[in-house]
């Protein structure tokens, strides 16, 4: 693909994982979108949504890998699925993607591999880098460009930049910023710009985040001199303590918004509003995350078709 991409304004895709329960998968544990790779009888589910958001103007989709994770995976006791379903996830979205025929580009989504929205790696950072490894190995074939999504530090930026580079793949950094415009481990986006920037990146995206924080952190991306944008998502609040509460409850209720709740406030038009803002701003990488539908991106499609 082009190292230029990015500096074109470009719509990305939503939030798989919560679409796909919107639309029926029956979540098991902390499973989430992987019970849709494991069971055969929803892989159709998981194309025809990729679909939607290709025919709603996606330029990239992402692949349905965030809880496909090794940790996940050993949380559920179903370790035996990993290699299988990473390498369906890519087989899914590239059939997507062949139906549409359309020009689109596949990311393989690499999610952070401990506590999400957190900068806690546990103990062993060994392991952490292997499962980085092991999953963007699963990805490698049949992508365009590896995408991490919701890294909470520069470390962990750095493990997962680290254990890829043998791929010889682009990358999309997608980091997470809490409403006080910072990431999780307290650094901002200049640290991890100016800190572990490389010859492989596409941009930096703010990913799965409230427009509330990337309004703090909107004057500062005018200033790294690399293409950024978002992830939008349209969860109602993650809680500081997110890491605490999701270990004690979210085990038993299968859908994070059981726990994050639903901005129902933030509708295909509001949505609209903010990314038309935050595009005059010079975003140039445009999308959504969980909770952002098809009719959200096929409502801002329409700011480049």
């Amino acid at each position: 693909m082009e190292k230029n991409f990015f500096n074109k304004v470009r719509i990305l895709d939503g939030g798989m994982g919560q679409e796909l329960l919107r639309r029926g998968l029956k979540p098991r544990g902390t499973l989430w979108s992987a019970e849709a790779l494991i069971k055969e009888n929803y892989h159709s589910l998981i194309v025809d949504t990729h679909l939607d958001f290709i025919n709603a103007g996606a330029e990239v989709i992402v692949t349905t890998t965030f809880t496909a994770r090794k940790s996940r995976l050993i949380q559920n006791n179903c370790e035996d699925y990993f290699k299988k379903i990473n390498k369906t996830a890519v087989e899914l979205a590239n059939k997507a993607r062949d139906l549409s025929k359309k020009n689109v580009l596949i990311a393989g989504g690499l999610p952070n591999q401990n506590q999400t929205y957190s900068a806690d790696l546990g103990e062993d950072l060994e392991i952490i880098s292997e499962r980085f490894y092991d999953q963007a190995f699963c990805l490698k074939d049949k992508i365009d460009f590896f995408y991490l999504d919701v890294m909470g530090s520069g470390l962990e930026c750095d493990i997962a930049l680290k254990a890829i580079e043998s791929f010889n793949l682009p990358v999309l950094v997608g980091v997470h910023i809490k409403d006080n415009g910072m990431l999780p481990s307290g650094e901002t986006i200049t640290d991890i710009v100016k800190n572990y920037k490389n010859e492989k990146w596409l941009g930096i995206i703010t990913a799965c985040v409230s427009p509330k924080a990337y309004e703090k952190v909107l004057l500062e991306l005018k200033k790294i001199n690399i293409p950024y944008g978002f992830k939008i998502n349209a969860f109602k609040k993650i809680p500081d303590n997110y890491g605490v509460t999701s270990t004690k409850i979210w085990g038993t209720q299968g859908n994070p918004n059981v726990i994050l709740g639903v901005n129902n406030e933030l509708n295909e038009k509001i949505f609209f509003n903010y990314v038309q803002q935050f595009m005059s701003e010079g975003a140039t990488i445009l999308g959504g995350c969980c909770e952002i539908g098809p009719l959200h991106i096929k409502e801002i499609s329409k700011l480049i078709h």
